[in-house]
Order: structure tokens, then sequence, then C-alpha cells
């Protein structure tokens, strides 16, 4: 058994160009030491919309993106995610086909933030516990049910501190990107929340966040 976070950026906040940054290598670093130190054994590295190319043992670094489609975000992980994608254009049933024909897992991402992915008719792999919204388990897993699907658990770090507090059991005999994969199309995988000092703090600073922002939406036209 793995502990592996299958949703975590390189950087602290987006790129909205969607594109490399020269701090990238150093928030991988940092990341893998975070990770170290919490014990956990795989990263995926799964910046918007483009791929990070960095190779790491301990902890593994497994490759991935996190697609920005029409409907929301999807994770994409696995031996060869793609280098780039370009803004909402791709339907998600699209980047679902792209990962499967690269041996990728496709995840539906945070499905309750600002996203109708969940919506789709489209084969996807899992569905994901996000470390922003961890209480939120037992809504992810209905979905999961109707789909028949497993549930995953990313932590959608941006900062070294918020690493692992969502992640996954992954059930394998070694830890592959491949093995990543098999393992979640087998349901072979199990979400794991661990709680630090810090979520204290974070997780209610998130809800006042991302409720502003969906309250702003709302009260914006289109």
């Amino acid at each position: 058994m793995f502990a592996v976070d299958l949703h975590l950026h390189t950087r602290p906040f987006h790129n909205p160009r969607g594109a490399p940054t020269a701090f990238d290598p150093y928030g991988a670093r940092l990341m893998a030491a975070s990770a170290r130190n919490r014990g956990i054994d795989g990263l995926a590295l799964t910046n918007h919309n483009y791929r990070v190319p960095y190779l790491n043992d301990d902890p593994l670094f497994v490759p991935g993106i996190e697609v920005t489609t029409r409907n929301g975000h999807v994770l994409v992980v696995g031996p060869d995610p793609p280098d780039r994608t370009y803004g909402d254009r791709s339907s998600p049933a699209a980047v679902v086909e792209d990962a499967h024909d690269r041996g990728c897992a496709a995840v539906i991402a945070h499905p309750f933030r600002n996203s109708t992915v969940a919506d789709v008719d489209a084969p996807f792999d899992a569905v994901e516990v996000n470390g922003k919204h961890p209480e939120r388990r037992a809504e992810i897993e209905r979905i999961a049910d109707e789909r028949e699907i497993p549930v995953v658990g990313g932590s959608d770090a941006h900062f070294p501190f918020e690493l692992g507090r969502v992640h996954t059991l992954v059930y394998a005999d070694d830890l592959t990107p491949e093995s990543v994969v098999d393992a979640i199309r087998d349901g072979r995988v199990e979400p794991r929340r661990q709680t630090y000092l810090t979520d204290r703090l974070l997780l209610p600073m998130y809800d006042a966040i991302h409720g502003a922002r969906d309250a702003l939406q709302r009260a914006v036209p289109g």
C-alpha cells in the first residue's frame, strides 16, 4: 500500500497563461520535501493546462495535468499525460478519450466547485475528494456509486504545508505511474484524510474564499 497525493501544484498561484514558470522546479522540490516529512510516497504534479516533466523517486513524481474543460476541471494522471491543453476549449468526453489513449486515468476534480463535469456522460475512472472540501465526501461517494467508479483523494495543494491533507491509498505491489492507473481502474484505491494543525486555519479560509467567489458569480449575469 502506498500513500499518493493525486492533486497538487508546483507554484502558489495559477498562471493564467497555463504555461511553465521559473518557480516550478523549486516548487516541485519543496513539495517533495514536505511529502517525505509527511510520509507521502507519491505525488501527481497537476498544474493547470500544462505538464511539468520532473522526475523524482522519493517521493515518486507521477506525471499529471489538470485540464480545464467547458464544464470544469479533469485530472489526467499516468505515464503520458498531454504536455499542454488550451483553456476551456475541450469537452470532458474528449479529455477522457485522450487520457485513455495515453494510458492515463481521468478523474473528476472537485465536482462541486464551479463544475458540471459530474453531469457529463463520459467514462471517467474516478471522482475526487478534494483537500479544500473534505467535508463533502458523502456527496462525492454518491456520485461514485451512481457512476460505479472509485473515490480518490488529492490535497489540491499550492503550498507545501497543504500537501497530504487528503490523499489516496493505492493498493499495489510497487509504485509506478502505470500501477497507479491500474489501481484506480481496478478500484484498489481509497481516499484518506489527514488533519494537520494548519487545517484549523485553512479550511475556514477556503470556505470563505469560495463562498465569496460563488456569490459574486451569481450576482454577475453571464
